[in-house]
């Protein structure tokens, strides 16, 4: 592997996913709201929404108004409540109650795109994917393990060929961690990084 992938898998190998969840629906719910927040703040909400919705039936019978209080404190909570209640009816008279695990069929849902199904692939069905979120673009950038100009797809790609495809997900997590913890967005931990020194530093 990529000695700047090795150093990231080195400095959080522990990583793992920091949503809470209790079946494939619900990671595919908290991942549907993660959008633009934390997962901190997304797990004080779903523990909320799965409380009282507690089936994918209950959810998608749910009153639009009731779902968009709940998740008033993730923001957004116009787009998120149709989201999650627009999934929740179609995986329910649809699918019955079942999330599909075939691609088309999870594009098909409500707000559900590429990103959300890598997720869903690595952390529910245990199937090699690569999300590339906002972290993990971040830090391939910097580390000149992408171009500056390449969209989230492109990156993936790249990361994809460098990486063991058995060792995609756990990847996947310890870059989030690094960038999270490490390479920061804003005031990053340069000088406890020892990679600073090929980075492209100003890139946010």
């Amino acid at each position: 592997m990529d000695y700047r992938l090795e150093y990231i898998y080195e400095q959080f190998s522990d990583a793992k996913c920091e949503l809470n969840y209790n079946s494939i629906f619900e990671l595919l719910m908290a991942v549907t709201l993660s959008a633009q927040t934390t997962d901190k703040k997304v797990n004080d909400v779903t523990m909320i929404l799965f409380d009282k919705y507690k089936t994918i039936e209950s959810l998608a019978d749910a009153d639009i108004d009731d779902v968009r209080n709940i998740l008033k404190p993730l923001g957004m909570e116009n787009q998120k409540s149709k989201k999650i209640v627009g999934i929740a009816k179609k995986i329910h008279e649809e699918y019955n109650d079942i999330v599909p695990e075939d691609y088309d069929k999870l594009i098909s849902l409500p707000g559900v795109g590429h990103k959300t199904i890598s997720v869903v692939y690595i952390e529910g069905f245990k199937k090699p994917a690569f999300p590339v979120d906002t972290h993990i673009n971040r830090v391939a950038k910097r580390l000149y393990l992408a171009n500056i100009n390449d969209d989230v797809i492109d990156v993936e790609r790249k990361l994809k060929k460098k990486i063991d495809k058995d060792m995609w997900g756990k990847m996947h997590h310890c870059m989030i961690f690094f960038g999270r913890y490490k390479c920061k967005a804003v005031s990053p931990l340069c000088d406890d990084c020892k990679l600073s020194g090929k980075c492209r530093k100003n890139y946010k």
